[in-house]
This record gives C-alpha cells, structure tokens and sequence, in this order.
C-alpha cells in the first residue's frame, strides 16, 4: 500500500501524493466508506493518477463522483475516461454541461487555433446538476456547493469546513483564471466571485492550480483592484463593461471640439 499524503484532514491533492506535477490540482475527499474527485486533468494522466488512488487502497467502486469545477480541457479532458474505468458520476454545474456534454472545443480551450494548441475533447454525460447552497455528502464529510462565475459561466467551488476549494477564481499570487469572451468570461460576476471568497471565514484555498495557501484579505484585493481597472480598458475587449476613453472621445464629436495639440 502507498502511504497517503493528506494535505489536510480527509484531503489528498493527486500531484503531492505523486510527488511531481501531474497537471491540474486534482483533489480526492476522503469519507472513509467512499470519496470523490475534483476535477481529473488531461486524459492523458488519468490511467496514472488512477493507479495512484488504487495504491493508496482505495476501492474504485466507492467513488461516490467525479466534480468538474467547470468545463476548461485541462480539468476535464479525461474525465469520460475516469468516468468508464471507475464506474461512476460525473457532476457538474448546469452551465458546464453544454460544453462537456457536446465537447465543445472553443468553450473548453481544446482548441486555440491562433497558438496552434489542439487536443481532442471526449464528449462526457453529466450525471449529477449542482447547484448553489446544494450540499455533497462524502461519508460523514460535508462540501457545500458555491457557484462563482466569472472565469467560465458555470465555475464552482466548495467549502468544506475551514476548507475553500477555490477552483480557477484566485491563486497565491493573486492571478486568476484567464478572462476571454470566447470562454464566456464575466468580469462583474468575477469581482463578485471574489469578494464572496474574500469576505468568507475559511482559513485556507485549495486552488485549481500551484499551491494551496492561506486566505488572505490582501492577495484577494490585489486581484479585485486589478480586475476593477479591466472593466475599463479595451485590453479585455467585450469583457469590459465601457471604455472611458471612446465616451470622452464622442462626446468631443458630438460637441464640435477639435483636438487640442498645444498642451
């Protein structure tokens, strides 16, 4: 048997128990008569990180169900691969499903034509809708289902006791998941995303990617200052809510004033 290498109480993070980087932050719960999994990774480690959990002396029939956080390839590409070799659900918010259920290559970065990144995305049955305030139960363990939007539609996270899965909505420095139209990115639902995280009594963020860190006030403003200014900048395109520069500019047009070169 492997010994198991719990980052915190019942929580197994896949690339710590391999002792080398796997991919995405893959977490197991661990209820004792039966976990689950968030998120899974590219397809190509999920027959490692499988034998990984068989190792450990997990029974892979009591996998109770596989959680995508939302619907990015590198979270969920092996997922209808994990699906079939365990024998389980998947689970996921009702605005990932499209995207999983059609394979959607746009909406889950499988495709970026303009960087020449293309990898195929199996198309996966979602078994199980979550929703807000919906709550998991992992033997006697408890994961309540947050919805927070703004780097995909349907991005989730889940707290669990002074636990936070954070999913792509913030890391240790203060990043976030990439903002892009054609992912169906929202800044406002963002921000909001991120002052609910912060204003939250959890102690710790377990995020989708890197380390697992302690929630700070601090590293959560930078990232809401930062995206407060995006919502202003035609850097984000059609992400951004206005852009200050063209109002000024029309109304100049509008007012008859010509451009003032003398300053």
């Amino acid at each position: 048997m492997l010994q198991r290498k719990y980052l915190f109480p019942h929580v197994i993070e896949m690339n710590y128990q391999a002792g080398r980087r796997l991919g995405v932050n893959v977490y197991l719960i661990d209820g004792g008569g039966e976990f689950v999994l968030i998120d899974i990774g590219y397809l190509e480690s999920v027959d490692e990180i499988i034998d990984l959990i068989r190792k450990m002396d997990f029974n892979l029939s009591q996998c109770k169900m596989i959680i995508a956080t939302h619907a990015d390839a590198d979270h969920i590409q092996g997922i209808a691969r994990a699906k079939e070799l365990m024998r389980t659900k998947v689970a996921a918010h009702p605005l990932t499903v499209e995207p999983l259920e059609t394979g959607d290559e746009i909406l889950t970065y499988a495709v970026i034509k303009a960087q020449n990144f293309e990898i195929p995305m199996p198309r996966c049955k979602v078994d199980v809708l979550l929703n807000e305030g919906d709550v998991i139960n992992v033997g006697n363990l408890k994961l309540v289902v947050w919805h927070t939007p703004g780097h995909t539609a349907g991005q989730l996270s889940f707290k669990m006791g002074n636990l936070l899965f954070s999913g792509d909505n913030i890391y240790k420095d203060s990043c976030v998941g990439v903002i892009d139209a054609h992912h169906g990115s929202s800044i406002p639902d963002y921000l909001h995303s991120l002052r609910r995280i912060k204003a939250d009594s959890a102690e710790f963020l377990l995020p989708s990617h890197g380390p697992v860190f302690r929630r700070d006030p601090k590293i959560l403003q930078a990232a809401i200052d930062r995206l407060t200014k995006y919502q202003y900048m035609a850097d984000f395109g059609t992400c951004a809510v206005s852009w200050p520069l063209l109002d000024e500019w029309e109304a100049d047009v509008l007012a008859g004033r010509m451009p003032d070169f003398s300053e």
